[in-house]
């Protein structure tokens, strides 16, 4: 079993990268979609990362655990790598053509309360308390607030029920795998990265190949976008989500889900032009008060209060 999990200031800048780059890329995805299918991109995206960061693992002699996992350990490895990527993705895919893209923000941010009572039981460190509750739930409802009440407004589909389903499918496979990242014996930081990618890829490439057949070769400035999206928020995203959780935990980790929508509506106004919604400095307030009260001893420790 890891080590209970470790708050540093390296921990804070980690997350707030994380949030950066994952709410950015959403505008990023937008243009790729323009000359790629939805499950050719995300199959490109986890191929094209998994080759970049196992050319830096056969770097650094291809380690991984320090002592010989058991087969158990092996098979809970497998089912992160389809729990990080490969799955959440293709359900998303899915489910995202039948719900509103104001479901699909929420779903993904309700991770943190998905995290909160698992990790209680499975994560030494993690316990529940009322603090926590309170400041999870609160920035939760900030990203509500950011959203707006669309989110939750009907589409009118036949297939919208199913839809929300596999949006939060996928919410919960991403907090599964956290879960189970943190509980792994000791583990090379990069090793790991690189053989969840490879795990995903393997799911990933025969599903797009079923669901869209053979891949079509994109323009050149769409295969530019795509190695961004390989290089950037896939592999080197990739890599600091398996040190954030390794080393603060998954709760710590989830913190990055209230960013994202933040970021992605601030980075939307900043580079598109897009307008800011009315509701930006309310959802930010609730949010950052959440964060603040859920943790308030690191944030004690970080500014020796």
């Amino acid at each position: 079993m890891t080590d209970s999990p470790t708050i540093t200031p390296l921990s804070w800048l980690m997350v707030a990268i994380l949030g950066l780059t994952w709410g950015g890329t959403f505008m990023v995805t937008e243009i790729a979609l323009t000359g790629m299918t939805p499950f050719w991109l995300a199959a490109s995206r986890i191929v094209l990362a998994s080759f970049v960061l196992c050319a830096v693992w056969a770097a650094r002699g291809f380690a991984l655990f320090e002592e010989q996992p058991s087969n158990a350990q092996l098979g809970v490895l497998v089912f992160i790598g389809l729990g990080s990527s490969a799955v959440p993705f293709a359900l998303l895919a899915w489910g995202q053509q039948y719900v509103s893209s104001g479901f699909a923000g929420v779903s993904m941010a309700s991770v943190a309360l998905i995290v909160l009572p698992l990790a209680h039981f499975m994560v030494p460190g993690e316990r529940l308390n009322t603090r926590k509750i309170v400041g999870f739930v609160i920035g939760f409802v900030g990203v509500c607030v950011l959203i707006g009440g669309q989110a939750f407004e009907s589409s009118g589909t036949a297939l919208e029920g199913p839809g929300r389903i596999a949006c939060v499918g996928a919410a919960s496979c991403y907090a599964i795998s956290s879960i189970l990242l943190k509980r792994l014996p000791s583990v090379d930081p990069i090793g790991l990265a690189s053989v969840l990618l490879i795990i995903g890829a393997f799911l990933a490439v025969p599903m797009a190949w079923l669901i869209e057949g053979p891949p079509v070769l994109p323009e050149t400035d769409i295969l530019l976008v795509l190695a961004f999206l390989g290089i950037v928020p896939t592999a080197a995203a990739n890599f600091l989500r398996v040190l954030v959780v390794r080393s603060a935990g998954p709760v710590f980790m989830s913190l990055v889900n209230y960013q994202v929508p933040v970021w992605s509506v601030v980075l939307g106004a900043l580079i598109l032009g897009e307008p800011l919604p009315s509701s930006l400095l309310l959802a930010m307030g609730l949010i950052l008060f959440g964060v603040g009260i859920s943790q308030y001893g690191a944030l004690r420790r970080l500014f020796r209060l």
